[in-house]
């Protein structure tokens, strides 16, 4: 076996929800039992097929107009506050980059539209030779076609890669393509996982 190429999630794995604060305060607003805002902004039918590039994300927002009871801007100042405590992993970006460019590295993710801007926000642009992104594949995990369509352009089989995922089902997806497949649960986790898998490239370069 020989690796290849690390292919990572975005949302839960390289971008986590840091301070929740907001999305709190927002459900106390709305009369929301503690945790609940988070399946009604992710699981929702809108929600799903906005993901796929099936309906505009703004058929999402107006959904959640209606469920929440908010006028347009109003949702606009609550999407903001949803995402307001997300924060990037810095020793997640320096693994990625300790990786390249011995290894070619990827993203799948399931996502909405607008995530490339995103990437740039956190400045994780550049760290992917490929970015395969739900809503443009028409897609999502864990279908396998979403794998193969990072696997092609990075010119890798199934078992010379690894993907790192936070959702035990898009972990079995991959694994069900002969994918070497991680479960995040954090990042000290993680890193002794990968380096098992990689263990002739452990350094110092790529785990600081």
């Amino acid at each position: 076996m020989t690796i290849r190429a690390v292919i990572f999630d975005f949302g839960g794995v390289l971008v986590r929800t840091q301070d929740d604060s907001l999305r709190r305060a927002w459900e106390k607003r709305l009369g929301l039992a503690p945790g609940e805002i988070d399946p009604i902004v992710f699981d929702s039918e809108t929600a799903r097929l906005a993901g796929i590039g099936a309906v505009p994300l703004a058929e999402h927002e107006r959904w959640l107009g209606q469920r929440l009871n908010l006028s347009p801007d109003e949702v606009t100042v609550f999407l903001y506050d949803f995402f307001a405590g997300d924060r990037a992993d810095p020793e997640l970006i320096a693994l990625i980059q300790g990786l390249r460019p011995r290894y070619k590295t990827g993203l799948i993710s399931n996502c909405w539209p607008g995530l490339r801007d995103r990437l740039n926000h956190f400045g994780l642009d550049h760290l992917f030779d490929v970015a395969v992104l739900s809503y443009e594949a028409g897609i999502g995990k864990p279908h396998e076609r979403i794998y193969r369509l990072a696997l092609e352009p990075l010119g890798v089989a199934p078992d010379e890669a690894v993907f790192i995922d936070d959702f035990p089902r898009n972990v079995e997806g991959a694994r069900a393509l002969g994918i070497h497949a991680i479960q995040f649960r954090d990042t000290p986790s993680l890193k002794a996982e990968l380096a098992a898998l990689l263990a002739d490239m452990i350094s110092a370069d790529v785990y600081p």
